[in-house]
């Protein structure tokens, strides 16, 4: 197992196929793609002709250079074609019959040093390699869709691995200008692990009729910062994969959060698949397009129902960083704002962290120093909640406590004027606990706005069995004039992002409580294998581990559900007092400011 892996095969020449293909091409191996469909085969190279033209077009590769990757990249129809390879991949559909079905083939075929790596994103390697005639050198290889831009490759060994074999498939993937991580054999390994869980959780969300796709994605994407929304990603993958995928990851971990969602087993068998199949989750222009069509279930553009109630001016109770920041967000859209908070001199620093928001952004060009000047006009500090008597509408952005919202919504109710919407900015608390300390629970709604609030563009409204239409109406349209993503949601903990994004955090604290993968393995897989702009350790030292811990509480208290139950790991460290940054240390440990 000495040998450089120069010369390389890859049987089944699919997308994943294909993809790994050009990727050993362009870094200077011979590559042998075996495929038992010659039109698969044909389009593989109809592919990398492509793929290598546009790179010449955008001067990342020279003629010279694209003739010689070409010359690289031999296609077979058979795979005796393996013989003469230091590495074979491979790369065929997610069935353990038909992957031990070359595996074993391939033991007849290949030189003793030869290694042999599957492409499984869900199989067990341990049972592939207890099938071959050298479990030795069987290990995972799997990479990342689109092969070529992904930088991720989980390197999987299993309890039968030669580490020389881990060793010369991890150099390669570093040659191939890849970010090797090392894994154990489970499925799902870490990157899938973690993310099919939340997949899985989403299409629930989504069969449970709790809100729609198109919110449930831009959900997803505007508040995580995520480069795609669930639903559409699991188009992307395949509902059939995904589905496969979960099975085995059920299968092991017996956690209802995998066990596959019903609707993915009847997307399937109906053959809608997702892209590939031109409908899933959305309608496609056709077979293997990314451009979403209309069809029976997408929202018309002017759906708002009601006439909704005039908003003209806007109270905000708080003094903390999500007040200020709601505050400057309705004043820069030119409403006029009342910032109330417990005594003047709090509600004046408010006003002041305000008016320095504004200049950085004078300071970086977004405005000019006249408005920042007519927005900090709009803004009245005021002590007193009596000071909401003439708004239309009165947003709490107080601390997450129901009884201190319980208090304040019942002094909101005496102070303000009849056909006042009441909002609560809660991200876990139920609103209707809110709306029922009133005597006026259909004007009470749910506005989840995001921090930094001025940055974040989504809102999450949140409609309570007692909201009245216009009020829902209203928020509605007052969200989208202050230049911020409605998306609607009920009163259920988490809402939608909370309730998708922490039992994801959940598990990866799981997997590190049980030494299946480092930290900075796990943060490394997540960012470069899904796209996720921080990964799970990164977030929740930011966000603070008792507001994760406090989330994660109210969401296994509601659902019930045993794979909601906080992490033992994460109760540790916050009754350590690890928090996070603020407190120097959390996960990782922080320079003190």
């Amino acid at each position: 197992m000495d040998t450089p892996l120069s010369t390389i095969a890859v049987v089944g020449l699919g997308t994943m196929g294909t993809g790994i293909a050009e990727v050993l091409a362009r870094a200077g191996r011979e590559v042998i793609g075996i495929d038992v469909s010659e039109a698969a085969a044909r389009h593989a190279v109809t592919a990398l002709e492509a793929s290598t033209a546009r790179a010449v077009q955008r001067e990342r590769l020279t003629e010279e250079e694209r003739r010689n990757v070409l010359a690289r990249f031999r296609t077979f129809s058979d795979l005796q074609a393996a013989a003469e390879a230091d590495l074979v991949i491979e790369v065929v559909p997610e069935s353990y019959e038909q992957k031990q079905q070359v595996f074993r083939a391939l033991d007849g075929i290949v030189r003793p040093g030869a290694i042999l790596a599957t492409g499984t994103n869900a199989l067990s390697v341990t049972r592939l390699a207890a099938d071959s005639a050298r479990p030795e050198r069987v290990l995972g290889m799997h990479f990342f869709n689109p092969a070529p831009a992904m930088k991720l490759v989980e390197v999987v060994s299993s309890v039968l691995t030669a580490p020389q074999a881990v060793e010369a498939v991890t150099a390669l993937a570093r040659d191939l200008g890849k970010e090797p991580v090392a894994v154990g054999d489970r499925p799902g390994f870490v990157a899938d692990g973690l993310l099919f869980g939340y997949l899985n959780q989403a299409a629930a969300m989504y069969e449970a009729k709790y809100a729609s796709r198109e919110d449930i994605d831009a959900a997803m994407k505007l508040g995580c910062g995520l480069p795609m929304g669930p639903l559409a990603l699991l188009d992307l993958i395949g509902i059939d994969t995904a589905r496969t995928v979960l099975d085995a990851m059920y299968a092991e971990s017996h956690d209802r959060l995998h066990a596959p969602a019903p609707i993915l087993k009847q997307l399937s068998e109906a053959g809608l698949t997702g892209r590939k199949s031109g409908r899933g989750f959305y309608s496609y222009e056709a077979p293997d397009s990314g451009t979403v069509v209309r069809d029976a279930l997408t929202p018309l553009e002017a759906a708002e129902s009601g006439a909704g109630r005039p908003v003209g001016s806007v109270g905000v109770a708080g003094s903390g960083t999500m007040a200020s920041g709601i505050a400057e967000v309705f004043a820069k859209a030119g409403y006029d704002v009342v910032l109330a908070a417990r005594g003047q001199e709090k509600a004046e620093t408010a006003k002041s962290r305000i008016a320095k928001s504004l200049s950085r952004s004078v300071d970086k060009g977004r405005m000019t120093a006249e408005a920042r000047d007519e927005t900090l006009a709009r803004i009245t500090p005021a002590g007193s909640l009596d000071a909401f008597a003439e708004v239309d509408l009165a947003l709490e952005a107080v601390a997450e406590d129901l009884e201190v919202k319980q208090q304040l919504f019942a002094t909101l109710d005496k102070v303000c004027k009849p056909g006042a919407i009441l909002a609560t900015t809660t991200s876990s608390l139920p609103v209707v606990a809110c709306a029922r300390a009133t005597s006026r629970p259909q004007d009470v709604i749910g506005m989840h706005f995001f921090n930094p609030a001025p940055a974040m563009k989504l809102v999450e409204v949140v409609r309570t069995v007692l909201t009245s239409d216009d009020v829902h109406a209203t928020v509605r349209a007052v969200t989208a004039r202050i230049r911020k993503h409605p998306v609607d949601c009920g009163d259920r903990a988490g809402f939608i992002v909370n309730a998708l994004l922490f039992p994801y955090l959940n598990n990866a604290i799981k997997m590190v409580q049980e030494h299946y993968a480092t930290l900075d393995d796990i943060d490394a897989a997540m960012k470069l294998g899904g796209g996720y702009p921080m990964g799970p350790f990164e977030l929740l030292d930011v966000v603070g581990l008792d507001v994760s811990l406090a989330i994660e509480k109210v969401l296994h208290r509601e659902f019930r559900d045993p794979g909601l139950a906080p992490a033992p790991l994460l109760e540790h460290l916050v009754a350590a007092g690890c928090l996070g940054r603020k407190t120097g240390r959390g996960f990782r440990e922080y320079a003190r400011r």
